[in-house]
């Protein structure tokens, strides 16, 4: 089946995610990517990181065989993400200091994460793909 990828903004988050945990058992392995919205004006992130890391943790999912689910979970423009009561950052399960954040979900559980500093490094993205299997 491949990589299989759902997207979800804060608003939608919550009906998405439930039936992303619904799926999961049904997947070699679930992630979770938290990504800065897209500015509409260059199509491209407003994060330099998640700009820098995307392509990469792509190529890896795609290249780590069948069945991987990937929840990409944009968490708004710039302002939104900077105010200290955002939902994901106040969230007891995810936490969030920075995006992008990679997230390995197993057992109805965050696994393991990859923070905006590290999101980009190949064998730090190969380590946490790694663990899945």
């Amino acid at each position: 089946m491949g990589l299989k990828i759902v997207d979800a903004t804060v608003s939608s988050f919550n009906e998405v995610f439930s039936k992303f945990k619904e799926e999961a058992a049904n997947n070699k392995a679930s992630f979770i990517l938290f990504l800065a919205d897209k500015d509409p004006s260059t199509n491209l992130s407003w994060c330099p990181d998640c700009v820098r890391a995307e392509p990469m943790i792509y190529k890896k999912l795609e290249a780590s065989g069948d069945d991987v689910a990937l929840l990409r979970a944009y968490v708004g423009d710039r302002p939104t993400w900077r105010n200290p009561l955002h939902p994901w950052r106040v969230d007891s399960t995810f936490q969030l200091k920075g995006v992008p954040t990679l997230i390995r979900w197993e057992n109805d559980a965050v696994a393991a994460r990859l923070e905006d500093h590290e999101a980009h490094i190949d064998s730090k993205i190969s380590a946490l793909l790694a663990e899945s299997k």
